[in-house]
């Protein structure tokens, strides 16, 4: 079971997603913007929406707003859970933000040696390519392309890299995404050369299965197009085993879920305005919210209540602190105002 900060951290990020996507939602399909091509294809689909989707023009808002909350998703709350979890962070080695790292020419070599058989015969081997991109040549240094981590993590003896992808990748992408982590785990083999270097795609759950949690990695990696041509199974993780990697813990995804669970609840916008209103402070339902939420913070606030109004009581500014909401109206939760009054206690 995760640490009741963890837990808390997850949870204010549900949180934020969701009221992003609220503000977002299409209510109904008066507003909708004229889409006549996707209408027009829509009537040979007629029969097999009947019944199940009266209002087409709706459909197409709804569709447009799934796309908006799949791009959140993957690029905010996944990366985000992760550097949670593990309490690693991103970094971008490219020429506009860390600068690019570099590797030697004969890496450089074994690496276009190593796309070349890839692309003509594919069977990847990642025991041999490791071999041949892992030493310290005397050559000549180049840049390596530029590469990011979405996850990265250090620590004495390793360090972990991850690329988090869609579950559904672009057709021919593959290649370019090999080429760039083969240069990426040289470079960072020349940077960390004390140190065990790993560099993972990973993917955050598994479509193909039918188990919300479950993973099929075979066939998963059958599904995408010149993905085992390319990638040995070793160099990707998938759904369970990336977060559970991320975490050290079993069953990180389940845990995921279930917070995930535990908030987005149809009556999920009542409570956040309840919560986000001072005066229900003193109400049991208040801190029922918080409870299973897993607001933990807000809860120690309110479990010394009494003490934190006797010793803020003379002081203006505290006392403003003290008036200011839990939430932002972003979902943010307040972690400067809780800092504050917990110090006074």
């Amino acid at each position: 079971m995760f640490e009741k900060r963890i837990q808390q951290k997850i949870a204010v990020e549900v949180i934020k997603t969701l009221i992003t996507r609220f503000d977002s939602f299409p209510e109904d399909s008066s507003d909708n913007r004229n889409a006549p091509f996707h209408k027009s294809f829509l009537n040979a689909f007629s029969d097999k929406l009947l019944d199940k989707v009266k209002d087409v023009p709706f459909l197409i808002s709804l569709s447009g707003w799934l796309h908006g909350l799949n791009t959140t998703l993957g690029q905010q709350f996944f990366e985000k859970v992760a550097h949670i979890l593990s309490d690693g962070e991103k970094k971008e080695y490219t020429s506009k933000r860390l600068g690019n790292l570099k590797i030697t020419n004969a890496q450089k070599d074994y690496i276009n040696e190593i796309m070349t058989g890839l692309s003509n015969n594919g069977n990847p081997s990642l025991l041999e390519e490791n071999k041949k991109i892992f030493k310290h040549y005397n050559t000549g240094l180049v840049n390596a392309l530029d590469f990011s981590a979405d996850v990265f993590i250090e620590d004495n003896d390793n360090v972990i890299a991850i690329e988090l992808k869609s579950v559904r990748p672009n057709s021919g992408e593959m290649r370019g995404e090999k080429q760039k982590i083969l240069e990426g785990k040289a470079a960072l083999f020349r940077k960390f050369s004390d140190k065990t270097i790993n560099f993972y795609m990973g993917f955050p759950f598994d479509p193909t299965s039918k188990a919300d949690t479950g993973y099929d990695k075979k066939r998963f990696l059958n599904s995408i197009i010149n993905m085992t041509k390319f990638f040995h199974p070793d160099e990707t993780l998938i759904a369970g085993e990336l977060w559970d990697l991320l975490s050290g813990e079993e069953e990180t995804m389940e845990q995921i879920l279930a917070i995930i669970n535990d908030i987005a609840k149809p009556e999920f916008l009542t409570s956040f305005s309840y919560l986000c209103k001072n005066e229900n402070r003193t109400e049991p339902e208040y801190k029922e919210i918080l409870r299973k939420w897993h607001i933990y913070s807000e809860i120690e606030l309110l479990d010394r209540e009494w003490h934190t109004k006797r010793k803020i009581k003379d002081n203006k500014r505290l006392i403003r602190i003290y008036n200011k909401r839990i939430f932002t109206i972003e979902g943010n939760y307040n972690y400067e105002r809780y800092q504050e009054l917990k110090d006074i206690l």
